[in-house]
């Protein structure tokens, strides 16, 4: 059986690498366009293009995207804070959130060509190996966030390949909350991992892909010292959240 399967999935994998090449190429001369608006208006339209790629590809490739709301929906700027499966969770949130948002991003992404002058004008990109650069991702996500425009943020700062629920998360997404007094708004990905693997593009496959907003977590009165109290009960807010979903090995407790 698995020798039948591995041809089928040669042929899937080609069909939707395929597909996402093609629609982006389709789109990459608007966004161009949009690219000359500048970062704000510019990347808010350059988002409408991403979201028609999005729309068309999922459904193409068989991975039907639901969303569940455990909230009430509004259009006050805030922080998503997301969990990190796969380097698909950036295209469904392309599709899902709703607009106008900015991902932050590993700068590195966008030295991948064509695919990386899209990405460049619009994530907030980040290099993590310098302070100075950090500190230069963190006003562009203030400049968004005052501007009315969402962040969308992955706490765990890279792809979570253990088989808990989530990695550790970093500070920068609660930082930014108590600075500004923005509500965090937790949001998990269910299925992205089982999509596509952390163990690379020949392992995608076809299926659903669930999202579940969670209710806002408010900021307001709290101050830099709370950063840590703010950043575990999200946490903890998403670990519980993710078990009801999806079954993970109990953690063992230490000595």
């Amino acid at each position: 059986m698995k020798l039948l399967l591995k041809p089928l999935r040669v042929i899937y994998v080609i069909y939707a690498a395929a597909t996402f090449l093609g629609i982006m190429f389709l789109i990459l001369p608007p966004i161009f366009l949009a690219s000359l608006l500048g970062k704000h208006r510019g990347g808010n339209i350059i988002f409408y293009f991403l979201r028609f790629w999005a729309h068309t590809w999922f459904p193409l490739v068989g991975m039907p995207v639901t969303r569940k709301y455990e909230c009430e929906k509004d259009k006050d700027p805030c922080i998503f804070v997301v969990n990190h499966r796969s380097y698909l969770d950036a295209a469904i949130a392309v599709k899902v959130m709703r607009l106008p948002f900015r991902p932050l991003g590993k700068i590195e992404m966008s030295k991948i060509p064509f695919f990386g002058f899209i990405y460049k004008n619009s994530v907030v990109p980040v290099d993590r190996s310098s302070a100075p650069a950090r500190a230069k991702s963190v006003r562009e996500m203030m400049s968004a966030l005052k501007a009315g425009i969402s962040i969308l943020v992955f706490p765990e700062g890279t792809t979570n390949d253990t088989d808990q629920p989530l990695r550790p998360f970093h500070n920068g997404a609660f930082r930014m909350a108590i600075e500004l007094q923005i509500p965090i708004k937790p949001v998990l990905y269910l299925d992205a991992g089982d999509r596509l693997p952390h163990t690379g593009l020949m392992n995608i496959s076809p299926g659903k892909c669930r999202v579940v907003f969670l209710p806002p977590v408010p900021v307001a009165g709290l101050t830099l010292d709370d950063i840590n109290t703010l950043k575990q009960q999200v946490y903890e807010i998403m670990d519980k959240e993710l078990r009801k979903y999806r079954k993970y090995p109990t953690l063992q407790p230490v000595g």
